[in-house]
């Protein structure tokens, strides 16, 4: 590679160019005289070249860009999907080709802008609706390594907005793709602008596929710079703000008829989403200091509960189950997680304590700790939020005291807790205590 001269790219170059010029007028000509096959041949192998010539070689690279490379292999890509055929020949050109743009652009800013210049956003519209997956591949490569903070802004253009609602399409469709995949977490995600821009366009489904991208990102336990936090707290306001809009659409799952309600599944992405943004001690404090975030989880909790009580459906306590079948509903867990996040957002959070009392949250808690085969873990998730709720918070450790004293908190919950109540002084004390093995 480091030996090739610069006349060996310009006969390359040449031969691409008068390839096409020949391609292009047989099809004005409509004389269909042009030998298509070898042409098509001849431009495949002349893209493997300059493919492989510039792998690693910035000299190279230079060489091809300042030769009006990018602009000739643009020009001949748009010439090429214009050819209303599908056999193979054509494909591996196409394919090709965009591999080459691919090379070309790797590790080199110059040959990025100079591809962004001439290919954006008409040839990645083009590509990315294409009909052969490794074609929507090879371009999905190409943008990935094209794009950067400024660019993914130029995206924010309402019609350059479709490029990025194809990127997710691609990966909601090719879940194999692993370019569609990095766009999305790798550049989509640090422009919560473009998050948001996005999700008013997207259809139910497609969002549930962004939540499901967002909370791959939100999980990844590398640390952070202070810029990227800022960026997940403007996306855990966002998120905060969709899931108070719509929580109330899982009600929609209390029929068998609206089970898969597709508005129904992102309020349950959401929730997902804001309980693993809550575990995460920075963005913790920031949806801490929400407005109403907790207030919406203790009404949905109450009305999710009231639910399952009214009638038997998903929301229904069960423990009939053998252990050896799954419930496959999308609402299993919702309530767990409700409790999760209403736990998150009490912890060492005294205003918070206080807001779970005040709308008397402690006790729907409470009647909502016994064992339920619709919500794995919500003993353990209730225990959580009973001990954030109680840590260093008199009102609310005595008031789950006397509600245990008057009957109105089951005993035996509370050892599964590990809690018991003690009497000192005329006083009711709830503590904790090692349970018996």
């Amino acid at each position: 590679r480091e030996m090739a001269e610069e006349s060996l790219f310009r006969n390359l170059m040449e031969i691409l160019m008068s390839t096409s010029s020949e391609i292009e007028q047989a099809y004005k000509d409509s004389c269909g005289l042009v030998d298509l096959d070898t042409c098509l041949l001849l431009i495949a192998e002349c893209f493997r070249c300059l493919r492989n010539a510039c792998v690693k070689c910035a000299k190279n690279q230079h060489v091809m860009r300042n030769l009006g490379l990018i602009s000739t292999s643009v020009h001949l890509i748009k010439l090429l999907h214009g050819i209303q055929i599908k056999e193979e020949l054509l494909l591996t050109a196409l394919r090709c080709s965009l591999q080459f743009l691919g090379n070309i652009a790797a590790g080199n800013g110059d040959s990025q802008n100079s591809i962004w210049k001439c290919a954006f956003p008409d040839l990645f519209l083009t590509c990315l609706t294409y009909s052969d997956e490794k074609i929507v591949a090879y371009c999905c490569m190409v943008l990935f390594t094209c794009l950067n903070s400024e660019k993914v802004r130029e995206l924010l253009d309402p019609g350059n907005l479709t490029v990025a609602l194809h990127v997710l399409k691609v990966y909601k469709e090719q879940l194999e793709s692993e370019w569609s995949f990095l766009i999305v977490t790798d550049h989509l995600l640090k422009c919560p602008e473009l998050v948001k821009a996005l999700y008013a366009k997207l259809s139910n489904q497609e969002r549930v596929t962004l939540l499901e991208l967002i909370m791959a990102k939100v999980s990844e336990k590398n640390p952070v710079t202070s810029e990227e936090m800022n960026v997940f707290m403007r996306h855990a306001d966002f998120l905060a703000g969709c899931f108070q809009e719509k929580c109330e659409a899982v009600l929609k799952l209390t029929s068998a008829t609206d089970a898969e309600d597709e508005e129904a599944l992102v309020t349950i992405r959401l929730l997902d989403v804001l309980c693993e943004m809550t575990s995460n001690s920075k963005q913790l404090e920031h949806l801490q200091a929400l407005p109403s975030l907790l207030e919406t989880a203790i009404d949905t909790l109450r009305l999710t509960h009231l639910a399952g009580k009214q009638a038997v459906n998903i929301f229904t306590a069960t423990h009939t189950m053998t252990g050896q079948e799954e419930i496959s509903h999308p609402a299993v867990g919702f309530k767990s997680h409700l409790i999760r996040l209403i736990g998150n957002l009490c912890y060492k959070n005294k205003k918070n304590q206080d807001k779970v009392y005040e709308l008397d949250g402690v006790s729907l808690i409470l009647d909502n700790c016994s064992i339920d085969d619709n919500n794995p873990f919500v003993n353990q998730w209730a225990v959580y939020a009973i001990r954030n709720l109680t840590e260093q918070n008199e009102r609310n450790q005595e008031l789950i005291a006397q509600m245990e004293e008057k009957g109105l908190a089951d005993n035996s919950a509370l050892e599964s807790m590990g809690l018991e109540i003690e009497k000192q002084d005329d006083k009711l004390i709830l503590r904790s205590v090692r349970k018996k093995p």
